[in-house]
């Protein structure tokens, strides 16, 4: 059985995300979507309310939602994942998940790292643009799961005026 993880801050989690997580939920016996810290970013939503959004927006039976906060050298060798998945959209994704990939492999040797390209109709899509447009009261039901969707707006919308 090959296990994979498909890392990410998922704050909040698109339908870019899960759209990575399906492609590698069928290329994969198990896939672990993990929360992980990242210390560069202040999230919006804790990691219990990102894992809460994850598995409601994700039902395939070889896909689990988990959150870490060390680092996923060492993650991947307590869960036995032998990959880490990780969607690009533009070449500026590629350079930092490039350096990453190559410490990832210097830290655990077995571990590899598998890229798969966005889908041409999300490559303009971040968690960041979601906060933006949700923030100034846009539409973002085309680029979030519709079950989390209010929730999402209910966090940044007021009434036109920045959070």
């Amino acid at each position: 059985m090959i296990t994979a993880i498909c890392p990410g801050s998922f704050d909040p989690v698109t339908l870019g995300h899960i759209d990575i997580v399906t492609r590698a939920a069928s290329m994969f016996d198990r896939v672990i979507v993990t929360v992980m810290a990242n210390f560069n970013k202040k999230p919006a939503f804790s990691a219990q309310e990102r894992m809460d959004m994850l598995r409601r927006t994700i039902h395939l039976p070889n896909v689990e939602v988990d959150c870490y906060d060390g680092l996923l050298a060492d993650y991947a060798r307590e869960k036995g994942a032998k990959a880490v998945v990780k969607g690009l959209r533009a070449v500026s994704d590629f350079e930092y998940e490039f350096q990453m990939a190559l410490t990832n492999k210097r830290m655990n040797p077995e571990l590899e790292t598998v890229f798969l390209t966005t889908r041409s109709e999300y490559m303009f899509l971040s968690s960041s643009i979601v906060k933006q447009v949700a923030t100034l009261g846009g539409d973002i039901s085309g680029f979030v799961p519709p079950s989390i969707m209010e929730e999402i707006q209910s966090r940044f919308y007021r009434g036109g005026r920045l959070t």
